[in-house]
């Protein structure tokens, strides 16, 4: 299917509704760019030319429209456009579809996130990272919940952890979080497990250090869990909050035992690394 775009300019008195006709009709958002040209998009010529004469009925002359061609996108892949490798300390993180790949790096993570969360781009995934990365003590055993694509736990592993475990509700993220631990050849040295992480974290402990880049209203009913989880004096990782939550989550773990080793914000999203009693 090849999708087409319809360029309709009017006067600034009946663009607004103009506007609501087109959204109406299409069933989808318009566009209104800055020299005030209403941009809406039709599934193939013959609906872009019944869009055109249907909207020459409705606005008799007040409007003009112009129609063409989109490019044709794969967006199972247009996605990867802009991604490149990040550094984070001295961690690397490394799409796998760049030419540079360098699979052997000890301490490159490559990783194609595929529908799983976590490519190093989001702020709270580097936040995670940058934390782990300068708290991470060689040996230390590693739970990461939510794990997603594995890129929490997978950079635990290169940066010095004895052996990590990923908790994950999601069976096809774990699919996807198993192909990257055997594309960075740690594999031997990971778990994917699926399930719920208040069930399966303290079965896996206990854990030096806990990795939950999570929403804040995930992580809170989790506290008792994660702290089951981790050894006494073990370090949590908590993510995945805005920084306006960091108010609102500081006396919730301070109750639960843990006292802030430190807070880092990224792009919007806070994180903290906490000590449990």
């Amino acid at each position: 299917m090849s999708w087409w775009a319809i360029d309709v300019r009017t006067t600034p008195a009946d663009r607004d509704t103009l506007g609501a006709w087109l959204v109406t009709e299409t069933g989808l958002a318009v566009e209104e760019r800055a020299d005030g040209t209403l941009v809406t998009f039709a599934a193939d010529e013959a609906a872009a030319d019944a869009l055109v004469a249907a909207l020459a009925v409705h606005c008799g002359g007040r409007a003009a429209a112009e129609r063409r061609p989109l490019e044709a996108v794969d967006w199972s892949v247009r996605w990867r456009d802009g991604l490149g490798a990040r550094t984070i300390g001295r961690l690397t993180v490394l799409p796998s579809w760049l030419p540079e790949v360098t699979p052997d790096g000890a301490r490159t993570v490559v990783l194609d996130p595929e529908t799983a969360f976590g490519s190093g781009e989001h702020g709270s995934t580097r936040a995670a990272l940058a934390l782990l990365e300068r708290h991470l003590a060689p040996g230390d055993f590693v739970l990461d919940l939510g794990s997603g694509s594995g890129i929490l736990a997978i950079a635990a592993v290169k940066l010095g952890a004895r052996s990590a475990v990923g908790i994950e509700t999601d069976a096809g993220a774990n699919e996807v979080a198993v192909r990257n631990a055997e594309r960075n050849r740690v594999s031997q040295r990971i778990s994917f497990l699926t399930g719920d992480a208040a069930d399966l974290a303290p079965l896996a402990g206990p854990a030096d250090l806990l990795l939950s880049n999570i929403l804040r209203s995930v992580n809170t009913p989790l506290l008792p869990a994660i702290v089951a989880a981790l050894r006494p004096g073990g370090l949590a990782i908590f993510a995945g909050m805005e920084e306006v939550e960091a108010r609102l989550f500081r006396p919730v773990i301070a109750d639960a035992g843990f006292t802030t080793v430190e807070e880092l914000t990224e792009a919007g999203w806070w994180a903290v690394a906490a000590r449990s009693e």
